[in-house]
């Protein structure tokens, strides 16, 4: 059975009053074991990007800007996630997002039941218990100290795990990591991430403030200060 945890970074809450997607990370299972395919591609949002969101995943529209647009990685996006089942913590949000960016390139849309929802299965099996990803992190013992900011491949390695635990299905042995891979939209051995603030930029204002409390609350998540 092939599965792929996916997860987005995005510019915003809403693809339908101008946010986009930022970077796309996903990460192959194959009997509940990872099979060391990964996806992963920074977009160029062709717009600006606000500061509650920048706060967020730290990618800046310097960065992107030399990165492609949603329309030219579209294809190979879904040439790797194929029908595969999408392992996603807030689904709705992710699938929202790339209907939306398929959807304006003409592409057809990923349908909703090809979809498994982390959130609602942690929601569920732990009602009234914070289910962020990384309040699962904490339950599970799950090390995600490199997790200084969301990014889209850490967070698919993160929640790989994360998943198999809320199902049962983790062997002792279970280990992510990014490995060489020759693929073209795949991080090779000497991938670097972009530089990615530690805490929110001292120039933020409480209104761009109180704008990432929400973004985070979208994604149901915590803040990045109180992990």
């Amino acid at each position: 059975m092939r599965e792929i945890v996916l997860d987005t970074e995005t510019t915003g809450l809403d693809p339908f009053t101008g946010d986009r997607i930022v970077e796309i990370g996903a990460v192959e299972l194959f009997n509940h074991m990872p099979t060391g395919e990964v996806y992963h591609q920074y977009i160029n949002p062709e717009r600006d990007m606000p500061a509650g969101a920048f706060a967020v995943h730290g990618l800046s529209i310097e960065f992107l800007s030399d990165k492609p647009v949603f329309a030219k990685v579209a294809q190979d996006f879904l040439d790797f996630i194929q029908d595969s089942r999408l392992i996603i913590h807030n689904a709705a949000f992710d699938m929202k997002f790339l209907n939306a960016e398929l959807d304006w390139c003409s592409h057809a849309k990923i349908p909703m039941k090809q979809a498994l929802d982390t959130l609602a299965i942690a929601r569920k099996k732990y009602a009234g218990a914070q289910n962020s990803l990384d309040a699962l992190c904490r339950r599970f013992g799950i090390d995600n100290s490199n997790r200084t900011l969301h990014g889209a491949l850490l967070d698919s390695e993160i929640l790989a795990e994360v998943y198999l635990e809320l199902i049962g299905g983790r062997q002792p042995d279970f280990a992510l990591k990014v490995v060489q891979n020759t693929g073209a939209n795949t991080p090779s051995g000497d991938y670097t991430p972009p530089t990615r603030p530690s805490a929110l930029p001292s120039h933020i204002t409480q209104e761009e403030s109180a704008a990432h409390l929400e973004f985070i609350k979208a994604l149901g998540g915590e803040t990045l200060w109180k992990r």
